[in-house]
């Protein structure tokens, strides 16, 4: 496939990465290229079968009206826009496009997450709740969209919103931290990425199978079909 992978920071270089050892021809696109969307002209990306966005907050949105105006799928790895979330659902279905997010493309996080719907039983025994979450200094959003998605799990299962506490500090690549807490136990449970890695070959394999499809999908809905 033709692939676009907009930003190339941290994560958005390993997307970059892995594209090319799956034998995908790549084309990148740093923010500083691309304020407001300004390169993603429809003639800019017609030769592309998908995009995959690891901007910033505050580049998502331009880049997605974009790519769904041009009529291109489009798979977002960045988080911390997700208010957006129901206008650009509206306008992916009326574009007949595909979208495809997830607030983390690691398989490892994904199942973490079946586990943290199981565990967030425990809310209804007399537990309380915590998410820790760590991740290097220069992420932008705080709450992570990951301890977010967490979040919600546990408070669809237990029944309450349980806390989260964001540490940005070094270059950590991102650990979870899912505590319950009772006066007899402590049921501890966490994901800590070694690399970014996971994240990229879940984003790659995720354009793969968004390739030539329409609807909006989130990762944690679809990972098992990749």
């Amino acid at each position: 496939m033709n692939l676009l992978i907009l930003g190339c920071g941290k994560t958005g270089s390993v997307v970059a990465e892995v594209a090319r050892q799956r034998r995908h021809h790549v084309r990148t696109l740093d923010v500083e290229e691309n304020a407001d969307a300004c390169a993603l002209t429809p003639s800019f990306l017609a030769p592309f079968d998908v995009a995959i966005d690891f901007t910033t907050p505050a580049a998502v949105i331009a880049n997605a009206e974009a790519c769904v105006g041009a009529k291109k799928n489009l798979v977002v790895g960045t988080t911390g826009w997700y208010e957006q979330l129901p206008r650009l659902r509206e306008m992916v279905l009326s574009a007949d496009t595909g979208f495809l997010y997830g607030s983390n493309f690691s398989i490892g996080v994904n199942l973490f997450f079946e586990i943290a719907s199981t565990a967030g039983a425990a809310l209804k025994y007399d537990y309380s709740g915590q998410i820790f979450e760590r991740h290097h200094a220069q992420k932008k959003d705080a709450p992570s969209g990951t301890a977010l998605t967490i979040q919600k799990i546990v408070s669809e299962t237990g029944g309450q919103e349980v806390e989260i506490v964001s540490f940005r500090e070094g270059d950590a690549v991102g650990m979870h931290e899912l505590v319950f807490n009772s006066a007899g136990d402590r049921i501890y449970l966490c994901h800590d990425a070694k690399s970014r890695q996971g994240f990229a070959e879940g984003a790659v394999r995720a354009a793969e199978w968004l390739s030539g499809k329409v609807g909006f999908y989130e990762f944690r809905s679809v990972w098992r079909e990749l």
